[in-house]
């Protein structure tokens, strides 16, 4: 038999180009909350958000749309974030004692075939390493500190709001020196006896305010005169007075608080993380006499909360992005493009009932210039918690739209609608006044009432308002959207995917119990059928097709298939092999699931070794086999090839359903085509079902739609590929090449109608290799062996369309495939040539591999950490990028010499270290940035020996707990917007303790 081997051909130019303009990856933006915050800082004049993160990360925010990310070279982390005000500048201080020095500034970017001209970008300009702690030096000071004792580290730095030339040292013992840069002398000195933790000015200048371990807080007047100030000064109650800790440590040392007074106001914000930093958007015109302020910005580790100063109640403001996304960890995704503008508005309406009605962001700096969406586009997330949550991904920022709850389809452990322990079912304690005034605030909730509500697989269908959700327990839940509410009871059907198999036993956790009584549900999405998997194993893969009201499911023990107009079962499937009992022991049993993967895996990598020559071909005993057989005898391995080992048959989890897919195809013959029902398997094989569908085309189930009778499934194929690799997608194709049409697409004009006379065919992806068969007579036509070529994996499988930028009317459908090296590769349709090949995430990053999702226009979501998704494109045309100017004081083209500059003399970086000086003292070493010449004082500023191992880091520090000599005070506190302080005060009313007052 004669062989036939076809070179492949070189490079064409004219394709080459064509490439270019279709294809290009570009990481675009993160959608989230940053992971790790350290630094926060806020310039009031452009009213621009900085956020510093521990990996290093500088995210700067504005109005919605208005973002800027900059990355230190190197991962440490952000110690202090500093504006520059009004001249778009930021200073950066590491906990690597580093400085750096960012600049938003100007530049011409061509994206999408389109210039974008007067776009501002972040930049790093300048970074500079901190010199060495110079030794300790004698000099004349109080006696009171010539003892030995050292002043302790430097706490905080505040400079003067009136006069730029002096500022606040504070050390940790409580000595507090206003500092003259241009002198450089010690101009005067507050002599505090209590433990420091910050300090604040008033906004004339005339005093300030120093917050204590204790949990107390002194006001200090600065007069000329005396060099030496002993004790602060009492007069009248500050105006307004925000402070973080202070609670008292015996009942309240695990409380995340920050509190707000005005007059007999008095509300204390309770959090469930760790509060990071906070600020206040106020006036800063100079002609107003106070400050006016409008709004509390509280950074927490794990969200962000804006508080509104002006409305009675001083509710919250619900953020236009920076959402949390990992409110309860995120277990999947799902994307939705091109969103009819009826379901938007209804699930719009439904999320405006949900919570508090959007505010006026304060924070509304820079200028958005990105053009309208070209449509809506939805990300929606499943959670651990058992709640499905709607965002709008159409632009730049991140924006919730609507939340669903599942768990009040089911009787949990901790039910609102059963708790005996709610207080606003006992009149007395609603009698009894909380103190303090405790309000929860923020939605980040990491627990979960039971794991079961999980959601594992979502599918919605944009025309129908039909939504699927699955969970962790086998549950199923079919939804319609209603604009009403609505008390009703879920309708609940049972499949059993064993079919009384002999010889399996489930032994994992019990299945959620539905409720038997009619239950409350909001405007929204509401349960219409509740189907419950028997075993109640984790959902693996679901799929919906409104259009015939049917939804497939499958789990590691099989499939079914579900008519959920008539509530009925069509199909239940066991895909199990004798020896897959690991598949009986449920996701929450993972120690004997990890130890026989360790020894199976190891089983493999010995087999490999030993099996040095080429495995026999069996027997075919069917057509599909016969074709495998065929198209292997007719390639032989080439040497850049891997040879890959088959797998065993009774491999763990061979059962588990991948993937399903329905289509209206060919599948008994070539001339009548109909509804087809897809599975794919671990193990390799594929089932195809021919489906009964009465009234298809008539609108069954639809308001005067026909048809009563019921669904049928017959089994028209099963495949089984050769090395049993993992099936991760199916996809059945037209005559044309093309992937079919959603559910409805065709029958509203909404999309072109599939070639229905030539033949189809259907792409088969496993892990290892990608391949089209011909159908109805499954024939392999062609094939891609991606693990042979590349060494690599197939995680993620889906149909893309791009289009030209150079031409608008062409456009071209991609399969692209990510791997798990974390590499993107997209092939053409249907002859699997490959075009191009992005490196994407990195390969040790195991959970973004998991996470990504793809669009259909060609973008691609990913989780970075727990609470962040990096949006990246593959098209040249389709890009989502922030795109936004900043109005600031200076030029953009003005050079940075106004700030750094290096003389001969070798004093370098001479005029930035006045403004080191305000960056580095918190941490202790405040003489790393002093000039060198001596002064009588400086010996006396000296910091201790300073051991970086042993303290938290600069942002952290005024938020740590410390042993005090208090009477039990927190000392997690720090004052950020005090309007005429005057007088020594403690939160001491009510039930706080009593703390001595700072003489």
């Amino acid at each position: 038999m004669m062989k036939f081997r076809f070179r492949r051909q070189g490079n064409d130019p004219q394709r080459e180009k064509i490439k270019q303009e279709l294809f290009a990856f570009n990481k675009t933006v993160e959608h989230g909350f940053p992971h790790q915050p350290c630094a926060l800082a806020f310039d009031p004049q452009l009213q621009l958000m900085a956020i510093g993160t521990k990996s290093g990360a500088i995210k700067i925010y504005g109005s919605p749309g208005v973002e800027f990310t900059g990355l230190h070279r190197d991962a440490a982390a952000v110690a202090q974030i500093h504006f520059l005000q009004g001249q778009g500048r930021l200073l950066s201080l590491l906990d690597d004692n580093t400085l750096h020095l960012w600049e938003l500034g100007g530049a011409s970017r061509d994206r999408g075939g389109a210039k974008s001209e007067g776009v501002v970008y972040l930049e790093e300009k300048r970074n500079y390493s901190l010199l060495g702690r110079p030794g300790l030096e004698s000099c004349s000071i109080p006696e009171d500190y010539r003892c030995g004792k050292s002043l302790g580290p430097v706490e905080s730095l505040q400079e003067h709001p009136k006069q730029p030339g002096k500022i606040l040292i504070g050390y940790s013992r409580g000595l507090v020196v206003l500092w003259d840069l241009s002198t450089r002398n010690a101009e005067h000195m507050f002599l505090g006896k209590q433990q420091l933790e910050s300090l604040v000015w008033e906004r004339s200048g005339s005093s300030f305010v120093s917050s204590h371990s204790d949990g107390g807080y002194s006001v200090w007047a600065v007069a000329s005169g005396n060099t030496y100030t002993h004790q602060p000064v009492s007069s009248s109650i500050p105006y307004v007075v925000l402070y973080s800790g202070g609670m008292p440590r015996a009942s309240y040392g695990d409380r995340h608080c920050v509190t707000i007074q005005q007059d007999k106001q008095h509300v204390t914000l309770d959090f469930t993380s760790r509060v990071i930093d906070f600020f206040t958007v106020h006036t800063t015109d100079p002609e107003h006499d106070y400050d006016d302020p409008k709004a509390l910005v509280v950074l927490l580790e794990e969200e962000l909360v804006v508080i509104d100063l002006l409305t009675t109640g001083w509710p919250s403001v619900p953020p236009p992005y920076l959402a949390p996304l990992h409110s309860s960890a995120i277990t999947t995704s799902c994307h939705l493009d091109n969103v009819p503008a009826k379901l938007w508005d209804r699930l719009a309406a439904a999320g405006n009932n949900q919570g508090a009605q959007p505010g006026s962001w304060p924070i509304c700096g820079g200028k958005n210039l990105a053009p309208p969406p070209r449509q809506q586009e939805l990300l929606l997330t499943g959670h651990e918690d058992g709640t499905v949550r709607f965002w709008n991904v159409s632009a730049v920022a991140m924006t919730p739209l609507y939340k669903l709850s599942t768990a009040n389809v089911f009787h949990t452990d901790c039910d609102p609608n059963d708790d005996p322990l709610d207080p606003t079912n006992d009149p007395e304690a609603l009698q009894e006044e909380e103190w303090p005034p405790f309000r929860k605030v923020g939605c980040f909730d990491p627990y979960s009432d039971d794991p079961r509500l999980g959601i594992q697989k979502i599918s919605l269908c944009k025309y129908s308002c039909r939504l699927v959700v699955a969970g962790t327990a086998g549950q199923v839940i079919v939804l319609g959207l209603s604009d009403e509410w609505s008390d009703h009871t879920v309708d609940v059907s049972t499949v059993d995917l064993l079919q009384d198999r002999e010889g399996f036993t489930w032994k994992g956790h019990d299945r959620l119990e539905p409720r038997a009584s009619p239950a409350p549900f909001p405007p929204g999405f509401q349960p219409l059928v509740l189907v419950q998997a028997l075993p109640p194993a984790s959902v693996t893969s679901v799929m919906l097709h409104a259009e015939w009201n049917l939804v497939a499911f499958g789990t590691s023990h099989g499939f079914g298939l579900f008519d959920y107009h008539r509530r009925t079962a069509v199909l239940a499937r066991c895909t199990l092999h004798p020896n897959d009992s690991l598949a009986m022991e449920g996701p929450l049993s993972r120690v004997k699931s990890l130890k026989k993967s360790l020894r199976q895996s190891f089983r493999r990598i010995r087999k490999s070794r030993v099996s040095g020559k080429k495995r026999p071909i069996p027997t075919p005993t069917s057509k599909i086999q016969e074709a495998n057989a065929a198209l292997a005898d007719q390639e032989e391995v080439a040497p850049v090839q891997r040879r890959i080992e088959p797998r065993s048959a009774d491999d763990s989890l061979s059962g588990v359903v991948r993937c399903l897919c329905f289509a209206d195809t060919y599948l008994r013959d070539g001339t009548h085509h109909g509804p087809t029902l897809w599975a794919g398997t671990n193990s390799g094989s594929v089932y195809a079902y021919a489906l009964e569908v009465p009234g298809v085309g008539t609108g069954r189930g639809r308001p005067g739609g026909e048809g009563s009778g019921c669904v049928e499934a017959v089994l028209g194929k099963e495949i089984q590929l050769m090395h049993r690799a993992p099936v991760v997608s199916v996809c059945v194709l037209d005559g044309r090449g093309k992937p079919l049409p959603e559910p409805y697409q065709a029958s509203l004009d909404l999309a072109t109608a599939p070639d229905m006379t030539n033949p189809h065919s259907v792409l088969i992806a496993s892990e290892e290799q990608l391949k089209v068969f011909s159908l109805p007579k499954v024939g392999a036509k062609t094939k891609f062996k991606l693990t042979a070529h590349e060494g690599c994996r197939v995680r993620r499988v889906a149909m893309v369309t791009v289009c030209s930028t150079a031409q608008e009317d062409y456009s071209e459908t991609s399969l692209v495939c990510l791997t798990n090296l974390g590499d993107l590769h997209l092939f053409n349709v249907p002859a699997l040539r490959p075009q191009v090949r992005y490196d994407c995430i990195r390969k040790e990053d195991i959970s973004g591999i998991a996470s990504c999702v793809f669009t259909r226009n060609g973008q691609g979501f990913y989780l970075i950490s727990p609470s962040e998704y990096q949006r990246f494109s593959l098209s040249a045309k389709v890009i989502t990028e922030p795109l936004c100017t900043v109005e600031l004081e200076r030029p953009l083209e003005t050079h940075i010499r106004s700030l750094l500059h290096t003389n001969t003399s070798g004093n370098t970086h001479s005029s930035l270290l006045e403004t080191h000086t305000l960056l580095a003292v918190p941490g202790g070493d405040y003489n790393r940035t002093w000039p060198r010449s001596p002064t009588p004082l400086e010996g006396y500023l000296q910091p201790p020996t300073y051991h970086p191992e042993t303290r938290p880091s600069i942002a952290h520090k005024d938020l740590r707990h410390d042993t005090t000599q208090g009477a039990g005070a927190n000392p997690d506190r720090k004052i950020t917007s005090v309007t005429q302080p005057t007088q020594v005060t403690h939160p001491s009313q009510g039930r706080y303790e009593s703390a001595p007052v700072s003489q």
